[in-house]
Order: structure tokens, then sequence, then C-alpha cells
């Protein structure tokens, strides 16, 4: 295993270690909904929205502990999302990374209560959090996962099912259900490590970057990859009649546009010096995963 991949798994073991502890189960008369929460949290995450907290606010600080509420946060408004995505009235999807969804394994309400109860959590965490910046870094979280941001990504999404939608629809769909919350992650790394606003501003657009070719890389790996690598069914995309960057773009020109956003990313790193290392080779990562 290379020094990157110790890191990377280490950065997610620490987060994974952080939610085991905070989400804790009792003898609690609605304690199905805390396992329904818990389910999908432990559905084998890559957990790249922590990962990309912490990474971004170690290019200002040294030590993480500080800020995992916040990263747990982030992680539980994905988790969340993907619970509700999963939904029949939504995607309809009978499995997650290669387990029943929470909707088939809980039960449809149970399941949208699991959703709920991790998306209040967040919050409670993120207020809880009393540390410099702290109230300006759940702000812009809150502004990224509401209506002008991921949710209206999906109201975009819904409204336009089996529908072509012209390209600049798609990049605003997508900057919004998958890009903001990536953006966030990022921008709060900074916010929470005490950056300038440059930073703050330059590590926002570092994580929009990331969240388009971590779309486009999706939009691929539903057409190339197969169900048991991906963890769920592929084909989807076209079964559905969704418009994918893929109606727009060959596999080849998919390839070439992640290239491009990857090299504008490491460009903002690269003010960064060596601190900014990780982040390269994370991004590099994530633009040739198969799952």
């Amino acid at each position: 295993m290379t020094e990157f991949l110790k890191e990377l798994e280490n950065k997610k073991r620490i987060i994974e270690e952080y939610m085991e502890k905070d989400l804790s189960e009792g003898g609690l008369s609605y304690n199905t909904v805390i396992s329904a929460m818990k389910y999908s949290l432990s559905a084998g995450g890559k957990r790249i929205r922590p990962i990309l907290m912490m990474s971004t606010y170690l290019l200002f600080k040294e030590d993480v502990s500080n800020i995992l509420p916040f990263a747990a946060a982030i992680e539980y408004i994905h988790t969340y999302s993907l619970i509700h995505d999963d939904l029949p009235s939504m995607d309809n999807d009978d499995l997650r990374r290669g387990m029943p969804t929470c909707h088939k394994k809980y039960t449809e309400a149970m399941a949208i209560l699991a959703g709920d109860g991790l998306l209040n959590y967040a919050f409670e965490k993120m207020l809880d959090c009393e540390i410099p910046h702290s109230r300006e870094a759940a702000k812009y979280i809150a502004g990224a996962s509401g209506k002008d941001g991921m949710i209206g990504g999906q109201v975009i999404d819904i409204e336009n099912e089996n529908k072509i939608i012209p390209l600049e629809l798609l990049n605003e769909l997508h900057s919004l259900k998958t890009g903001a919350l990536i953006k966030a992650a990022c921008a709060v790394g900074a916010i929470l490590g005490g950056g300038s606003e440059e930073d703050i501003e330059s590590l926002a657009k570092l994580g929009a970057l990331i969240g388009m070719a971590f779309q486009i890389r999706d939009d691929m790996l539903d057409k190339i990859s197969d169900n048991e690598t991906l963890g769920k069914p592929v084909g989807s995309d076209e079964k559905n009649n969704k418009t994918t960057y893929l109606t727009y773009f060959s596999l080849s020109e998919c390839d070439e546009k992640i290239c491009e956003l990857t090299l504008q990313a490491e460009k903002i790193l690269d003010t960064f010096g060596e601190r900014g290392e990780f982040l390269k080779k994370l991004i590099r990562y994530l633009s040739s995963r198969n799952k």
C-alpha cells in the first residue's frame, strides 16, 4: 500500500471511529430510527466529503480533532440525501453500495425518518461545536445543502426526468446536487482553519472542480462498470432516460474533461506547496476511481 493510500485510510478511520462513537444505540423506545441511521452510515461510503474537509483544514492547522463534529456533520447530511434519493418516490433504488437501501431494510416510513434524523443531528453537532468560525462554517454548509444547493439540484433533476436537458442546465444541476456539498467541504476546511477570504474562495473553487470531475466520472461508471464493483445496478441512467454527460460527450471526451478539471484543481493547490500534495493525490485518485 502506498503512503497516499495509508494516509487516506487513516483519515477514513478517524472519521468512522468518531461517527461510531457519536451515534450510540441504547435501550430507547425509538431506537429503530437510530439503528436505521447507523445502517446507512455504515454502508461502506468513501467518506470523501469529511476527508476533503479534514485535508483542506490541514493546509492551515495541524490537528483535525477540533473539527470532527463538522466532518461528521457533512457526512450525516450526505447520507441523509442518499437515503431520500433511494426512496420509491425519488430514484426507487433497491441497492446502495451492494446492500439493501434503507427503505428496503427498515420500511419507507423509517427511512424517511432516518434521513430526517441525520439532517437534524448534523446541525446539532455543528451548533454544539464552539470553535472559532463555527457559525460561519455551519451557515456555509446550511446553504450548500438547502434549496439553493443540494436540494435545488435535486429539484432540477426530478422536474426533468425523461427529458433531454441543455448542457448548461445539466451543469447547473450537478454543480448543485453533487458539487455544492463537495465545494462546502473544501471551503469549510479553510473557514475553520482560519484561512483568508482569498483562501476560502480558492478552495471553494477547488471543491467545485472536484465535484464536477466526480460527477462526470460517476456518469462514466454507470456505463462502463458492473453491478458487483459499483454496488448497484449499472445502466440505470440510460434505463431511466436521464441526461448525463455521456448524452453530450463520448467516453474519451469525458476522460479529457476530467483531466482538464484535475489540472485546474492542482494549479490551485500549487500555492500551498508541499501541504497540498495529499490533496493533489486525492484528486487524481478520485478521477480514476472504479466505484
